[in-house]
């Protein structure tokens, strides 16, 4: 199944959506975790911080979503997520996957692997998002569900031009890298939507 025909039937079982939404909030509070395990001690800047802050109010805006489909997800427990495993793991492959690039490619350790790291998961999330969260929100509306994304998907845009700006300053050669972790994030995106198109279709 594509994107959209995953989150279609998603959105059309209000059991599935409930499960949905948490899986949504334990990614972007996985990802906001990261951001804050990512700050430097003392150089840690406002963009920084606001972005970590953003994510956890993504991961906490999502999970107030689940009462609107009239079910419960009350923690991060396998049962309440979909496709549990490849949701749980997603971002730490990704993570690990760019800091084995970066350690080959431009030899970084220490704060600033963990910098370099930070800016091009990011990058690659945000890419993603911005194609998961619109095509999630025109399921929404053409099923006129109470469930919306929208101040997601505005949030989500301002991270991404953050992102360029602060990859531009940290490499001429940022497209490069750039495009190596959105490659290796589209694996893991695949395996990820696979998961769930297989759990989808032993539930129904």
């Amino acid at each position: 199944m594509s994107l959209h025909q995953v989150i279609n039937k998603i959105v059309k079982d209000n059991y599935l959506h409930a499960k949905w939404l948490n899986t949504l909030s334990l990614m972007e509070n996985t990802g906001a975790r990261k951001i804050s395990a990512s700050e430097h001690k003392t150089t840690v800047t406002l963009i920084v911080l606001k972005h970590a802050a953003e994510e956890h109010r993504h991961a906490y805006y999502l999970k107030k979503q689940i009462s609107k489909t009239e079910n419960s997800c009350p923690d991060y427990s396998d049962e309440y997520l979909m496709a549990p495993i490849h949701s749980r793991s997603y971002l730490n492959k990704l993570d690990t996957s760019v800091c084995r690039y970066l350690k080959t490619t431009l030899g970084l350790s220490g704060t600033e692997l963990r910098f370099a790291a930070y800016l091009l998961v990011t990058y690659a999330i945000e890419v993603r998002a911005d194609e998961l969260y619109p095509v999630y929100q025109q399921i929404l509306d053409a099923a006129a569900s109470k469930v919306n994304v929208k101040s997601i998907i505005a949030e989500e845009e301002g991270h991404l031009e953050e992102m360029i700006h602060q990859l531009q300053h940290f490499s001429p050669d940022w497209e490069k890298h750039a495009k190596k972790a959105v490659e290796i994030e589209s694996v893991l995106f695949n395996q990820w939507v696979t998961a769930l198109s297989a759990e989808i279709s032993q539930f129904l």
